[in-house]
């Protein structure tokens, strides 16, 4: 038999479990290493070469894993990283996030976007990149840029103790910030979601923000990229059997333990990997 062939998924914590989920829904057959930062974490509040130096540690260690295709779950490392990684590694698959900023402007009623993410990927020329696009073809969306300090770790301490609390007043503080939303003229009625964590905050910002409002995340949209690039150039799995997935973290296994459990519904032991 032949040595199996993974799909590497890497984030700087737990966040990249929401396009784990989505992954493990457009590939059932095809088997899983996850591995999350969360010794080196948050990266959203670091600078970018220490963002670059740890997605290089990360894109290394996977590889010699055996995986076939590589996807950055990490909004923040692929704004600083996946060019640098598809220059080292270029006959290797690299799937990157970004924030889902076009697909909101095709939805909003109201010509107002708000964009929550990490102060780093808001700050990067690769998010102001995408920006530029849009408006070089003639969006006449605005853009409400929200840099969302601290709520990636009240999500991280959610999924471990159950307890929202931090996360509800974490949410509230910054979508306070924005402006009004609703489905009003000048109300923000489109919010994109530009860090992976904050699909597992979508509960209490629906509570907060009501049920009209328009939540955009990128997993669903990232699964469908890999399966494109696995199938016209590492292929696709060919066994008939469900995914295993391998989980590891460089910090406390038992928060990403708790969280896949929580999120996933993968009762599965997480190991310490040492680099």
């Amino acid at each position: 038999m032949g040595v199996t062939l993974l799909i590497g998924v890497f984030d700087s914590g737990i966040g990249g479990l929401s396009v784990l989920r989505a992954l493990r829904a457009e590939l059932p057959h095809e088997d899983f290493i996850y591995l999350a930062d969360s010794g080196h974490a948050p990266y959203g509040e670091r600078d970018v070469a220490h963002v670059l130096t740890r997605s290089r540690a990360l894109a290394g260690y996977l590889l010699r894993q055996n995986v076939k295709t590589l996807v950055i779950a990490c909004n923040t490392a692929t704004a600083a990283a996946i060019d640098l990684l598809r220059a080292q590694y270029p006959q290797l698959p690299i799937i990157g996030v970004e924030p889902a900023v076009k697909p909101a402007t095709l939805l909003s009623q109201t010509g107002r976007v708000g964009i929550m993410a990490t102060r780093s990927t808001l700050e990067s020329a690769r998010f102001q990149t995408l920006l530029d696009s849009l408006a070089a073809n003639g969006t006449s969306t605005s853009f409400v840029l929200q840099p969302c300090d601290g709520l990636a770790d009240a999500i991280e301490r959610s999924a471990s103790t159950g307890d929202t609390t931090e996360l509800i007043a974490a949410c509230a503080r910054h979508t306070g910030a924005m402006g009004r939303f609703g489905t009003e003229k000048g109300e923000i009625d489109t919010l994109v979601l530009g860090c992976t964590h904050y699909p597992f905050a979508e509960q209490q910002l629906i509570a907060l923000l009501g049920d009209k409002v328009q939540l955009v995340a990128t997993g669903e949209a990232v699964a469908r990229q890999t399966r494109r690039q696995i199938a016209s150039l590492a292929g696709l799995a060919e066994s008939d059997r469900p995914g295993r997935v391998s989980l590891l973290s460089t910090g406390d296994p038992q928060v990403l333990q708790a969280a896949a459990a929580r999120w996933l519904g993968l009762q599965a032991a997480v190991t310490q990997p040492q680099f």
